[in-house]
């Protein structure tokens, strides 16, 4: 892509965590971004992204399901560039359609790649993946690799002691459609070209009104939630640390996947990997006032490391260090009123 070019691009899920902060960039770059939400008379949602600098030029909002599938392709024609953030979290029991999260996360990435090749004018595709589809647990769940990269899929028959239904539901959701979403690289009639960005824990600041959810989970340490806290001893089962990565960086990544001239494949994307216990004790150095669980500051002090240089190798840089991910959250929770200082 030229320097200084503009395209029309499509975000889905553009009022969530990461695509709103994704909408407001690429306006502020000058492109015409498509953003999808689910429901247009949510007025906080839409009046966050009316805001942004250009939207007024250069915003156009559709209504789309990832249930309704179908309904995404109106904000893909036209465009250049897709970037496909949406994913369903809870699962919607009206639905005759598809029996869990899963089923609609499969049809949605497949729905959505053929409405990209039916436009013929979108390039790229780019799926915003997560890293727990990307376990390094051998197939029996055994032991760990020595890495996670992008060679590991998630083993689907092992049982962890922390999972939840949500939990191993969004897992089997994001492995399946990261692997279905992929599938369309190795179609020779498609020019589509797919990325899909294995993305860690993303932690840093909001545009929301709220603290997102990934970001409650970095935080559970100083709040005490326990259904978060145990997400994250889910996590460290499943990928033996904890992968991080900033909210800004996230972002830039997803942008320099679309500016590259070319560019297919699967990627991870995470800047940095501690251990609970490691995390634990930088919070109870850092943030004193706060009480940390004994068990957290008890845990395995060395995890399994993430290896992304892949994503570093095509000309990337990471921004964001450890130290910034983690009190950027803070002043985040605090900010939200989420921690009490």
């Amino acid at each position: 892509m030229e320097e200084n070019s503009y395209s029309r691009v499509c975000i889905t899920g553009g009022s969530g965590f990461i695509g709103s902060c994704l909408v407001k960039k690429l306006l502020e770059k000058g492109h015409t971004v498509h953003a999808t939400v689910r429901n247009q008379g949510d007025t906080s949602k839409v009046n966050l992204l009316k805001s942004f600098p250009n939207a007024e030029n250069k915003l156009v909002l559709f209504q789309a399901d990832i249930y309704n599938p179908t309904e995404f392709e109106p904000a893909i024609k036209g465009c250049e560039y897709v970037f496909h953030v949406a994913t369903p979290m809870v699962h919607n029991t009206q639905s005759s359609q598809y029996k869990d999260t899963a089923e609609a996360a499969v049809a949605g990435v497949g729905i959505i790649a053929d409405a990209c090749i039916r436009s013929k004018t979108v390039k790229r595709l780019i799926y915003t993946a997560s890293v727990m589809a990307s376990s390094p647990l051998t197939e029996n769940g055994g032991c760990f690799k020595s890495c996670i990269d992008e060679t590991c899929w998630t083993p689907f028959d092992v049982s962890f002691t922390y999972a939840n239904d949500f939990a191993m539901g969004y897992t089997k959701s994001k492995t399946l459609a990261e692997k279905e979403i992929l599938n369309y690289n190795e179609y020779a009639n498609s020019r589509l070209e797919v990325v899909t960005l294995t993305c860690g824990l993303v932690g840093g600041e909001t545009l929301l009104p709220y603290v997102p959810s990934s970001m409650e989970t970095i935080l559970s340490l100083l709040s005490g939630n326990l259904l978060f806290s145990n997400m994250l001893k889910f996590l460290q089962e499943l990928l033996g640390s904890i992968p991080l990565v900033h909210i800004e960086d996230i972002c830039q990544a997803h942008i320099f996947c679309m500016e590259k001239p070319s560019m297919k494949g699967r990627f991870l994307c995470v800047d940095t990997n501690l251990t609970i216990r490691e995390i634990a004790s930088y919070f109870q150095e850092k943030f004193p006032e706060y009480q940390i669980g004994k068990e957290f500051i008890e845990g395995p002090d060395k995890g399994v490391r993430c290896d992304s240089t892949k994503l570093m190798e095509m000309g990337f840089d990471y921004a964001y260090d450890t130290k910034k991910i983690l009190d950027d959250s803070v002043a985040c929770g605090r900010r939200l009123g989420y921690l009490i200082k």
